[in-house]
């Protein structure tokens, strides 16, 4: 179990959102709201809340899984499949930061106790594929740790 990185979401994370800062920013467009709605979006994506296809050719998967399992962190610049996001940031869904990170908690708790009911699902993810809690633990640690890093708050 990826109980350190579970801990670090559910936990962690939070302490370092409330240091980031625009100004702060190394890499991309969005803004530090809009990354903190976009990682929700993503624990939404893996409680089924919000469903996309799957882009990854089928015998792609066992790669990107390789990937998932190892240590490597994503580079900087990675950016999702244009047929997955679009090239421009989602317009802001919230008035403030303070409420799109506490939307941002709210998907994470519905992400705990939706697999705590759940034992043994998988859900699909647009570019790894069907994935069980213990991948999607490690999947979300390494995004949230990317976007951190983008905005200069390294927490490894």
């Amino acid at each position: 179990m990826q109980e350190e990185k579970l801990f670090f979401i559910k936990n962690d994370l939070f302490s370092h959102l409330d240091k980031l800062s625009d100004a702060n920013r190394n890499w991309g467009k969005m803004s530090a709201q809009q990354m903190v709605e976009h990682l929700a979006d993503f624990f939404n994506v893996s409680t089924e809340k919000i469903i996309f296809d799957l882009v990854t050719p089928e015998e792609h998967l066992p790669k990107y899984k390789e990937f998932l399992l190892s240590d490597k962190q994503f580079r900087e610049n990675t950016k999702a499949p244009a047929s997955v996001l679009g090239e421009d940031p989602l317009p802001l869904k919230y008035v403030s930061y303070g409420i799109a990170v506490d939307e941002l908690r709210a998907a994470i708790d519905s992400f705990i106790e939706y697999f705590k009911n759940a034992p043994g699902k998988k859900t699909s993810h647009p570019v790894f594929g069907p994935l069980d809690f213990e991948e999607w633990v490690l999947l979300h640690y390494k995004h949230v740790t990317h976007h951190l890093r983008q905005f200069e708050h390294h927490p490894d």
